[in-house]
């Protein structure tokens, strides 16, 4: 196993993403396991830390089996996996029931991590989105789709561990993609850490309490 945990993960990503320090970058974190590995890089590169809220859009019957993504905003942006949804036999009706819970369960994790805190400004900033792992990549690309919107000046997407077959689709995703080890044989993102312990709502707002949440462009 490449990790120990996610802050060790955090601290390795970091080391490859130091040239962005003087850049004035904005640090964006998953919720919740990739804010840990997020909060890492935000303080070793001393840059404000902040949440894309996404949640996964699951097949009814097999939630972890991954038929979409939703990512919130004004606009909220849907990816959705169609051969998934083919092979799943899941009618559109279906489809946005579970989209209309997981906005709401995004709501319900906007109120209670960020407390009325204004989302921090990304337009014209080099924006780096981070998050543990990679698996299907319907959420990352979701994410990475909904901070486009945003009008950062560059994005970046960093990672500690993704399927080798995800990588080519995540560079055309993003400006950069920065990713520690990559693997054929993938089973998902827990495999390749020694201690993979569930993150709670609590060690996201801690988290978050710590870090700068604004930074002057230079």
């Amino acid at each position: 196993m490449p990790f120990l945990d996610r802050w060790d993960a955090g601290r390795r990503l970091a080391e490859r993403l130091m040239s962005y320090k003087d850049k004035s970058p904005v640090i964006l974190g998953l919720p919740r396991g990739g804010v840990v590995v997020a909060a890492e890089v935000a303080a070793a590169l001393q840059a404000p830390l902040d949440l894309v809220l996404v949640r996964k859009i699951g097949v009814p019957v097999q939630p972890e089996l991954a038929m979409g993504a939703v990512v919130d905003g004004g606009s909220p942006v849907i990816v959705r996996n169609e051969e998934v949804i083919l092979m799943a036999g899941i009618s559109e009706e279906s489809f946005q029931e579970v989209c209309r819970r997981e906005l709401a369960e995004i709501e319900r994790r906007r109120q209670r991590y960020l407390q009325g805190r204004p989302p921090i400004p990304l337009a014209g900033r080099t924006v780096i989105v981070v998050d543990d792992g990679i698996a299907t990549g319907s959420t990352t690309r979701a994410a990475l789709r909904a901070v486009r919107k945003r009008g950062p000046g560059r994005l970046v997407l960093a990672v500690p561990v993704a399927p080798t077959e995800a990588v080519e689709a995540m560079r055309k995703e993003a400006d950069e993609f920065i990713c520690l080890e990559d693997y054929v044989a993938f089973g998902g993102v827990g495999q390749f850490y020694r201690d993979f312990r569930q993150t709670s709502d609590e060690d996201v707002i801690a988290l978050l309490a710590g870090a700068p949440t604004g930074a002057a462009v230079s």
